[in-house]
Protein backbone atom coordinates (compact mmCIF):
# COMPACT_ATOMS: atom_id res chain seq x y z
CA UNK A 1 0.00 0.00 0.00
CA UNK A 2 0.90 3.54 -0.48
CA UNK A 3 -0.57 7.00 1.06
CA UNK A 4 -0.70 10.39 -1.04
CA UNK A 5 -1.61 13.30 1.05
CA UNK A 6 -2.35 16.54 -0.12
CA UNK A 7 -2.03 18.93 2.48
CA UNK A 8 -4.85 21.82 3.22
CA UNK A 9 -1.65 24.81 3.43
CA UNK A 10 -3.62 27.73 2.50
CA UNK A 11 -2.62 29.75 -0.69
CA UNK A 12 0.05 27.01 -1.74
CA UNK A 13 0.52 23.54 -2.54
CA UNK A 14 2.78 20.50 -0.76
CA UNK A 15 2.32 16.93 -0.75
CA UNK A 16 3.84 13.63 0.08
CA UNK A 17 3.89 10.76 -0.97
CA UNK A 18 4.93 7.23 1.32
CA UNK A 19 5.75 4.90 -1.71
CA UNK A 20 4.82 1.22 -1.50
CA UNK A 21 8.84 0.62 -1.71
CA UNK A 22 11.53 1.96 0.77
CA UNK A 23 11.07 5.73 -0.64
CA UNK A 24 9.53 8.78 0.61
CA UNK A 25 9.09 11.61 -1.69
CA UNK A 26 7.87 15.17 -0.82
CA UNK A 27 6.02 17.39 -3.52
CA UNK A 28 7.04 21.00 -2.78
CA UNK A 29 6.65 22.71 0.21
CA UNK A 30 4.81 25.77 1.79
CA UNK A 31 5.33 25.71 5.65
CA UNK A 32 4.29 28.69 7.81
CA UNK A 33 5.43 30.03 11.25
CA UNK A 34 1.86 28.27 12.39
CA UNK A 35 1.71 24.96 11.06
CA UNK A 36 5.59 24.12 10.29
CA UNK A 37 6.27 22.27 13.37
CA UNK A 38 3.06 20.48 13.26
CA UNK A 39 3.55 19.51 9.28
CA UNK A 40 7.39 18.48 9.73
CA UNK A 41 6.74 16.21 12.75
CA UNK A 42 3.58 14.51 10.64
CA UNK A 43 6.44 14.12 7.69
CA UNK A 44 9.09 12.85 10.03
CA UNK A 45 6.54 10.43 11.34
CA UNK A 46 5.34 9.20 7.99
CA UNK A 47 8.81 8.83 6.47
CA UNK A 48 9.71 6.12 9.45
CA UNK A 49 11.31 3.56 8.02
CA UNK A 50 12.09 4.56 4.57
CA UNK A 51 15.42 4.48 3.66
CA UNK A 52 14.91 6.96 0.61
CA UNK A 53 13.72 10.56 1.32
CA UNK A 54 13.36 13.20 -1.80
CA UNK A 55 12.42 16.37 -2.18
CA UNK A 56 10.88 17.18 -5.44
CA UNK A 57 10.09 21.37 -6.37
CA UNK A 58 7.69 21.87 -9.31
CA UNK A 59 8.85 25.46 -9.91
CA UNK A 60 10.52 28.24 -7.61
CA UNK A 61 7.57 30.32 -6.54
CA UNK A 62 7.26 31.32 -3.29
CA UNK A 63 3.65 29.67 -2.59
CA UNK A 64 5.67 26.13 -3.19
CA UNK A 65 9.38 26.69 -1.21
CA UNK A 66 8.25 28.59 2.13
CA UNK A 67 9.37 27.44 4.88
CA UNK A 68 12.37 24.98 2.75
CA UNK A 69 14.67 26.56 5.01
CA UNK A 70 13.30 24.74 8.17
CA UNK A 71 12.10 21.84 6.21
CA UNK A 72 16.08 20.82 5.43
CA UNK A 73 17.05 21.59 8.59
CA UNK A 74 14.50 19.70 10.07
CA UNK A 75 15.29 16.45 7.82
CA UNK A 76 18.12 17.01 6.20
CA UNK A 77 17.43 16.85 2.46
CA UNK A 78 20.03 14.79 0.46
CA UNK A 79 17.77 14.17 -2.52
CA UNK A 80 17.25 17.57 -4.15
CA UNK A 81 14.79 17.36 -7.48
CA UNK A 82 14.42 20.35 -9.47
CA UNK A 83 14.65 21.65 -12.76
CA UNK A 84 18.44 22.98 -14.31
CA UNK A 85 17.78 26.69 -14.04
CA UNK A 86 19.18 29.72 -13.49
CA UNK A 87 15.95 31.59 -12.21
CA UNK A 88 16.09 34.45 -9.87
CA UNK A 89 13.98 37.05 -8.42
CA UNK A 90 13.78 40.95 -7.67
CA UNK A 91 13.07 40.18 -4.11
CA UNK A 92 14.82 37.22 -2.81
CA UNK A 93 13.51 35.42 0.20
CA UNK A 94 15.29 33.03 3.07
CA UNK A 95 13.79 30.22 1.05
CA UNK A 96 14.40 31.15 -2.28
CA UNK A 97 18.42 31.40 -1.61
CA UNK A 98 18.31 28.11 0.28
CA UNK A 99 16.32 26.79 -2.99
CA UNK A 100 19.06 28.37 -5.42
CA UNK A 101 21.64 26.85 -2.38
CA UNK A 102 19.99 23.37 -2.77
CA UNK A 103 19.68 23.44 -6.48
CA UNK A 104 23.49 25.00 -7.57
CA UNK A 105 24.67 21.77 -4.80
CA UNK A 106 26.15 18.13 -5.59
CA UNK A 107 22.40 17.33 -3.76
CA UNK A 108 20.79 18.53 -6.82
CA UNK A 109 18.89 16.30 -9.46
CA UNK A 110 18.02 18.19 -12.33
CA UNK A 111 14.48 16.87 -13.92
CA UNK A 112 13.28 16.74 -17.17
CA UNK A 113 10.75 14.50 -19.48
CA UNK A 114 12.56 10.97 -19.94
CA UNK A 115 14.93 11.25 -16.88
CA UNK A 116 15.56 7.81 -14.87
CA UNK A 117 17.39 7.77 -12.00
CA UNK A 118 17.86 4.48 -9.31
CA UNK A 119 14.87 4.24 -6.66
CA UNK A 120 13.02 7.22 -8.58
CA UNK A 121 11.70 4.87 -11.50
CA UNK A 122 14.49 2.35 -11.89
CA UNK A 123 14.24 -0.81 -9.45
CA UNK A 124 17.72 -2.22 -8.24
CA UNK A 125 18.57 -5.31 -5.75
CA UNK A 126 18.76 -3.09 -2.74
CA UNK A 127 15.45 -1.42 -3.42
CA UNK A 128 12.32 -0.99 -5.79
CA UNK A 129 11.48 2.16 -7.71
CA UNK A 130 9.14 4.99 -6.75
CA UNK A 131 7.10 4.79 -9.28
CA UNK A 132 7.74 8.04 -10.14
CA UNK A 133 8.31 9.86 -14.10
CA UNK A 134 8.77 12.97 -15.24
CA UNK A 135 6.31 13.61 -18.13
CA UNK A 136 7.51 17.59 -18.39
CA UNK A 137 9.49 19.74 -19.16
CA UNK A 138 11.39 19.15 -22.78
CA UNK A 139 13.82 21.35 -22.64
CA UNK A 140 14.44 20.93 -26.32
CA UNK A 141 10.96 22.80 -26.51
CA UNK A 142 11.04 26.40 -28.16
CA UNK A 143 7.93 27.12 -25.70
CA UNK A 144 9.46 26.18 -22.77
CA UNK A 145 12.81 27.81 -23.61
CA UNK A 146 10.97 31.16 -23.43
CA UNK A 147 9.00 30.23 -20.00
CA UNK A 148 12.27 29.35 -18.81
CA UNK A 149 14.42 32.73 -20.34
CA UNK A 150 11.87 34.55 -19.27
CA UNK A 151 11.92 33.50 -15.69
CA UNK A 152 15.54 33.84 -15.68
CA UNK A 153 15.29 37.70 -16.35
CA UNK A 154 12.88 38.11 -12.98
CA UNK A 155 9.58 36.88 -14.53
CA UNK A 156 6.98 34.34 -13.34
CA UNK A 157 8.39 31.29 -12.73
CA UNK A 158 5.14 29.00 -13.06
CA UNK A 159 5.05 27.77 -17.19
CA UNK A 160 8.68 26.10 -16.17
CA UNK A 161 6.83 23.37 -13.80
CA UNK A 162 7.71 20.15 -14.39
CA UNK A 163 4.87 17.29 -14.68
CA UNK A 164 5.15 14.45 -12.88
CA UNK A 165 3.13 11.27 -12.52
CA UNK A 166 3.21 9.09 -9.71
CA UNK A 167 1.81 5.07 -10.62
CA UNK A 168 1.71 1.94 -8.77
CA UNK A 169 1.82 -1.36 -10.89
CA UNK A 170 -1.70 -2.71 -10.74
CA UNK A 171 -3.07 0.63 -9.30
CA UNK A 172 -3.93 4.01 -9.13
CA UNK A 173 -1.70 6.88 -11.43
CA UNK A 174 -1.70 10.21 -10.06
CA UNK A 175 -0.74 13.74 -11.89
CA UNK A 176 1.42 16.77 -10.51
CA UNK A 177 1.19 20.28 -12.80
CA UNK A 178 2.74 22.66 -10.41
CA UNK A 179 1.60 26.36 -11.59
CA UNK A 180 1.16 25.79 -15.06
CA UNK A 181 -1.05 28.73 -16.83
CA UNK A 182 -3.79 27.74 -19.18
CA UNK A 183 -2.37 29.42 -22.29
CA UNK A 184 0.93 27.88 -22.39
CA UNK A 185 -0.44 24.44 -21.44
CA UNK A 186 -2.43 25.10 -24.83
CA UNK A 187 0.91 25.88 -26.58
CA UNK A 188 2.64 23.04 -25.90
CA UNK A 189 -1.01 20.22 -25.47
CA UNK A 190 0.44 18.34 -28.60
CA UNK A 191 4.76 18.41 -27.29
CA UNK A 192 3.76 16.02 -24.39
CA UNK A 193 2.82 12.48 -24.35
CA UNK A 194 -0.54 13.00 -21.97
CA UNK A 195 -0.69 9.78 -19.53
CA UNK A 196 -4.14 8.44 -18.52
CA UNK A 197 -4.48 9.49 -14.94
CA UNK A 198 -6.67 8.03 -12.58
CA UNK A 199 -6.14 11.46 -9.89
CA UNK A 200 -4.87 14.71 -11.27
CA UNK A 201 -3.37 17.87 -8.83
CA UNK A 202 -4.94 20.35 -10.72
CA UNK A 203 -2.83 23.16 -12.43
CA UNK A 204 -2.05 26.43 -10.20
CA UNK A 205 -3.95 25.09 -7.22
CA UNK A 206 -7.35 24.77 -9.85
CA UNK A 207 -7.55 28.40 -10.62
CA UNK A 208 -8.91 29.65 -13.13
CA UNK A 209 -5.60 30.82 -14.39
CA UNK A 210 -4.51 27.21 -14.07
CA UNK A 211 -7.70 25.58 -16.44
CA UNK A 212 -6.64 22.38 -17.96
CA UNK A 213 -7.24 22.93 -21.59
CA UNK A 214 -10.29 20.20 -22.81
CA UNK A 215 -7.42 18.99 -25.63
CA UNK A 216 -5.26 17.96 -22.38
CA UNK A 217 -8.31 16.13 -20.29
CA UNK A 218 -9.30 14.33 -22.90
CA UNK A 219 -6.11 11.83 -23.00
CA UNK A 220 -5.81 12.67 -19.17
CA UNK A 221 -9.13 11.01 -18.57
CA UNK A 222 -9.09 11.68 -14.81
CA UNK A 223 -11.36 9.95 -12.69
CA UNK A 224 -11.07 12.72 -10.14
CA UNK A 225 -10.09 16.11 -10.33
CA UNK A 226 -8.17 17.74 -7.35
CA UNK A 227 -8.75 21.75 -6.83
CA UNK A 228 -6.47 23.62 -4.37
CA UNK A 229 -7.01 25.63 -2.17
CA UNK A 230 -7.59 29.53 -3.26
CA UNK A 231 -10.40 32.12 -3.16
CA UNK A 232 -14.04 30.28 -4.50
CA UNK A 233 -14.11 33.24 -7.31
CA UNK A 234 -10.77 32.45 -8.92
CA UNK A 235 -11.51 28.65 -9.44
CA UNK A 236 -12.48 27.24 -11.63
CA UNK A 237 -14.57 24.24 -11.25
CA UNK A 238 -14.30 21.50 -13.71
CA UNK A 239 -18.35 20.81 -14.44
CA UNK A 240 -18.68 16.98 -15.90
CA UNK A 241 -15.64 15.62 -13.63
CA UNK A 242 -15.62 14.58 -10.70
CA UNK A 243 -13.89 16.88 -7.98
CA UNK A 244 -12.60 17.15 -4.59
CA UNK A 245 -11.95 20.64 -3.47
CA UNK A 246 -9.83 21.39 -0.41
CA UNK A 247 -11.36 24.51 0.11
CA UNK A 248 -14.29 22.46 1.85
CA UNK A 249 -12.18 19.35 2.61
CA UNK A 250 -9.06 20.13 4.74
CA UNK A 251 -6.22 17.82 4.11
CA UNK A 252 -6.81 15.18 1.68
CA UNK A 253 -5.21 11.67 2.07
CA UNK A 254 -5.38 9.03 -0.58
CA UNK A 255 -4.47 5.26 0.55
CA UNK A 256 -3.47 3.29 -2.94
CA UNK A 257 -4.45 -0.49 -3.00
CA UNK A 258 -4.38 -2.61 -5.88
CA UNK A 259 -6.88 -1.59 -7.63
CA UNK A 260 -8.70 0.68 -5.12
CA UNK A 261 -8.29 4.27 -3.30
CA UNK A 262 -9.44 5.00 0.00
CA UNK A 263 -10.33 9.10 0.56
CA UNK A 264 -10.00 10.66 4.26
CA UNK A 265 -10.02 14.08 4.61
CA UNK A 266 -9.32 16.35 7.88
CA UNK A 267 -12.81 18.03 7.58
CA UNK A 268 -15.93 16.43 9.23
CA UNK A 269 -19.02 16.12 7.88
CA UNK A 270 -18.13 16.29 4.14
CA UNK A 271 -20.30 14.49 1.53
CA UNK A 272 -18.65 13.18 -1.94
CA UNK A 273 -21.42 11.33 -3.90
CA UNK A 274 -19.13 9.76 -6.54
CA UNK A 275 -17.21 7.31 -4.40
CA UNK A 276 -18.30 4.25 -3.40
CA UNK A 277 -19.05 3.66 0.48
CA UNK A 278 -17.12 0.63 1.68
CA UNK A 279 -16.96 1.16 5.48
CA UNK A 280 -12.92 2.21 5.82
CA UNK A 281 -11.63 3.81 9.11
CA UNK A 282 -8.86 5.17 10.07
CA UNK A 283 -7.20 8.40 11.29
CA UNK A 284 -8.86 11.05 9.31
CA UNK A 285 -12.65 11.43 8.10
CA UNK A 286 -13.58 8.54 5.43
CA UNK A 287 -15.41 9.91 2.44
CA UNK A 288 -15.26 7.01 0.08
CA UNK A 289 -13.57 4.54 -2.09
CA UNK A 290 -12.40 5.09 -5.54
CA UNK A 291 -12.50 1.63 -7.12
CA UNK A 292 -10.14 1.45 -10.40
CA UNK A 293 -9.98 -2.29 -11.23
Amino acid sequence: MSTIKSHAVGNGDMFYIRHGSDNFSIIDCCLSDENRERLVDEIEQARAGKGVTRFISTHPDEDHLRGLRYLDERLGLVNFYCTSNEIIKEDESEDFKHYCTLRDSEKAFHIRRGRSRKWMNEASDERGSSGISIVWPAIENEHYKDALALAEEGGSPNNTSAVIKYSINGGACFLWMGDLETAFMEEVANAIEWPKVDVVLAAHHGRSSGRIPHSILDQLKPRVIVIGEAPSRHLHYYGGYNTLTQNTLGDITFECKANKVHVFVSEAGCDVDFLDDEGVTGDDHYVGTLNIG
